[in-house]
């Protein structure tokens, strides 16, 4: 329920000061009386595409703590905590990181990594990971981890995002707009778009959302492949991180939030078109590969 809410709290914030944001700068009035203004509908489209997902980008952190649980090791309780401290401030040294918080959240095996930024980031495991894995393949986990902080993953998959939001917004005006021309073509007495073009809007807007999940689990499930190849450079071998894997690929794995689901160790999805991970037996495959 606390997670629920806090989703839904956040996406209710965002859509708030995106519409204040897009009515201050007057990029709201793509729909004039002679048609659409595209200039203008593009503006609006990258406000509310780009906007969303960077405030989304920089309230990560604060989310993942609040949806997850987590707890940030200040002060090390316990040798397992001291030791997790100490392996992320190794791994990030190597990787040339500044020093991530590190937080522990209960749950089934599984880990992520979130942060608006490199100089600003956090690292977290379960606990379930840390009762079924050998330190040694905790490490390996912790090394994927500090691997997309080294790749910008985080902002990399935002800007992506964005992207691919400003798309899905334009296009569903254009079409929305272009059905209720459609429906009104003998209707001289109608000035302006009528509820077809919000009803059509809605409709293409599900519909070119899916299509663009599709785009943004493909990019996420290379950052995957790359995250795995950074932890067996900062490991000097890749053999920790395919033992990781292997362990992972036989337990159920935890769910995560929807927002920091492409950041975990391990992840589901119905398909593989919409699946945020490659499948495990892949991800080993490419590991063997490496030089």
């Amino acid at each position: 329920m606390k997670r629920m809410l806090l989703f839904l709290a956040t996406n209710i914030a965002v859509m708030l000061v995106l519409s204040v944001s897009a009515r201050l700068l007057g990029v709201d009035r793509y729909l004039t009386a002679n048609g659409m203004n595209f200039g203008m509908l593009l503006a609006f489209s990258a406000l509310i595409g780009f906007g969303g997902s960077f405030i989304s980008l920089m309230m990560s952190k604060m989310m993942a703590k609040w949806s997850t649980g987590a707890h940030v090791i200040e002060q090390p309780r316990n040798d397992d905590e001291a030791w997790l401290v100490s392996t992320v401030k190794t791994l990030s040294e190597r990787a040339g990181l500044p020093m991530p918080e590190v937080a522990i959240y209960e749950g089934a095996p599984n880990a992520f990594a979130t942060g608006p930024s490199k100089s600003n980031s956090l690292v977290a495991v379960s606990t379930g990971l840390l009762q079924t894995m050998r330190r040694r393949e905790v490490e390996a986990v912790l090394a994927h981890e500090v691997a997309h902080i080294a790749n910008g993953d985080m902002v990399t998959l935002t800007l992506i995002q964005g992207v691919v939001n400003t798309f899905v917004v334009f296009l569903s005006r254009v079409a929305g707009y272009l059905v209720d021309s459609f429906l009104r073509r003998n209707d001289e007495e109608s000035s302006g778009p009528g509820i077809g073009y919000m009803i059509a809007s809605f409709v293409f807007e599900i519909l070119f959302g899916i299509l663009a999940s599709i785009v943004v689990m493909y990019f996420s499930r290379q950052r995957e492949y790359r995250a795995d190849a950074g932890a067996a450079h900062l490991l000097g071998s890749k053999a920790p991180m395919i033992d990781a894997l292997q362990v992972l690929g036989g337990r159920e794995a935890g769910d995560l939030p929807k927002n920091m689901a492409a950041s975990g160790i391990n992840g589901r999805g119905l398909s593989s078109l919409f699946s945020s991970h490659p499948p495990i037996e892949s991800r080993i495959e490419a590991l063997k590969q490496l030089a």
